[in-house]
């Protein structure tokens, strides 16, 4: 156990040592993409169109190995355990080449009317086709904004609607186990928003708000895990999801010429992957047997399916305050702050259905603030011949202070298993407070 007390003299200190081991997390992997293209783009403005087309084609070459294993030892026991065998955790060997032409293209028409509001259409239409899959992708999209001329408020209310679909690039080809699925189809959504802009004075200032809300169903969606830093795919197109959200912002001027924001935003995401489920297994008392039952012999099972759960990026609130201000005598001295908050996020236990949002990452809270004061202003030093600063337009000189109140942010878990198959999790922590200083010169 270690002590996270930062009051005590034994912090960052194991206390109660409960076993000793060792892991091994072994990556020689090379990886190189190269990727050509050409590509066309035009336009026509006629009347109240404006038109607007392009073109790309696209060689991909790519050359992957892998190289991995994985070696974990507690209290003197490799994992998993042979008496007759040494055995590593895991193991992960391959090698992939690959020779992918891309076709991508788009038209698009934005049209404006003018009588009783002003509004403006697009409608527009975007292809794909791959040679890896062969699968040929049509996208229709359309959007409308509308500025109604009886309102006074200065108001534009936008629609949008359309089919996006994202081809898989070479990282979501890849499975857990190393092999590549060249099969793999493109991810598919369908997406409706709608929201609004608005112009208006606050405290005599310009101010502006902007709000959105948005609905995304897709469908043919690539399942991920995020395992310590990176992002594992599980190469399948075998889950379904859908996002719902609001986010709006709020612009102003606090001071004159001297742009503050603060914004909001909710987001719930789920996905429900196919035969995703899970057996828990019975002894003949009826009880659920696990780590530190004493009849572990299975008389009945019992299939759980876990339906819809958490997506990695389902954070349900962020908040986000941006505030700049500086000396009424001597505009030359600012200061600034930014200050954001995110709600908690589920973490998955890697390639493992029972334990699918088992972790939670703690809500994120970060606040940096910033001093800065203007050194050298070019044009006072360009009067003067005989400076050797004539040349530079500013010099600026500033203090930064990075999470001013020194929380542990966490991105993710590093899992480590025990030779009773206990597993413990180690956070990775962001970046702690940081002192930064900088000296920025414009010529």
């Amino acid at each position: 156990e270690r002590d996270f007390d930062k009051s005590k003299a034994t912090y960052g200190l194991i206390v109660n040592p409960l076993g000793a081991g060792v892991f091994i997390n072994y990556g020689r992997n090379k990886l190189n993409i190269d990727v050509w293209n050409a590509s066309h783009k035009g336009s026509l403005d006629k009347d109240k169109h404006f038109l607007q087309w392009g073109n790309t084609i696209e060689q991909q070459l790519i050359s992957d190995k892998l190289n991995e294993f994985q070696y974990n030892d507690s209290a003197g026991y490799s994992l998993p355990y042979n008496t007759s065998t040494l055995q590593l955790f895991s193991v992960l060997k391959s090698k992939t080449d690959l020779n992918v032409t891309r076709f991508n293209g788009y038209v698009q028409d934005n049209i404006q009317f003018k009588d009783s509001a002003d509004v403006i259409l697009q409608i527009g239409v975007r292809y794909n086709y791959n040679t890896l899959n062969n699968e040929f992708l049509v996208s229709p999209r359309m959007g409308i904004s509308f500025k109604p001329k009886k309102w006074q408020k200065d108001v534009v209310i936008k629609v949008s609607a359309g089919i996006y679909n994202q081809p898989p690039f070479y990282r979501e080809l890849r499975r857990y186990d190393g092999t590549v699925n060249t099969n793999l189809k493109a991810q598919k959504s369908w997406q409706l928003s709608a929201g609004l802009d608005y112009n208006f004075k606050l405290f005599q200032r310009p101010a502006r708000l902007t709000t959105e809300a948005y609905y995304k169903n897709m469908t043919d969606v690539v399942p991920y895990d995020i395992d310590n830093v990176r992002i594992r795919y599980f190469g399948e197109n075998n889950a379904k999801a859908y996002a719902v959200g609001f986010e709006t912002r709020l612009y102003g001027e606090l001071v004159k010429d001297a742009e503050s924001w603060v914004s909001f935003g909710l987001l719930n995401t789920r996905e429900k992957i196919d035969n995703f489920f899970y057996q828990q297994y019975k002894n003949a008392a009826g009880e659920i047997i696990n780590g530190s039952s004493t009849d572990r012999t299975i008389t009945d099972s019992v299939r759980t399916d876990l339906g819809y759960v958490r997506r990695p990026t389902d954070r349900l609130i962020t908040f986000g305050l941006f505030f700049q201000d500086y000396m009424s005598t001597n505009k030359n001295l600012k200061f600034y702050m930014n200050a954001l908050y995110g709600s908690n996020l589920p973490y998955n236990i890697p390639n493992n259905v029972r334990y699918r949002n088992a972790l939670t990452i703690e809500p994120y809270i970060r606040i940096d603030m910033g001093f800065s004061a203007l050194l050298l202003d070019g044009e006072k030093a360009a009067r003067r011949s005989h400076s050797p600063f004539k040349n530079f337009q500013s010099i600026w000189a500033s203090v930064e202070i990075f999470n001013i109140i020194d929380r542990a942010n966490t991105i993710s878990y590093l899992l480590i298993k025990d030779f009773g198959n206990n597993t413990f999790t180690l956070p990775n922590r962001l970046t702690p407070r940081l002192l930064n200083l900088k000296l920025i010169a414009r010529f």
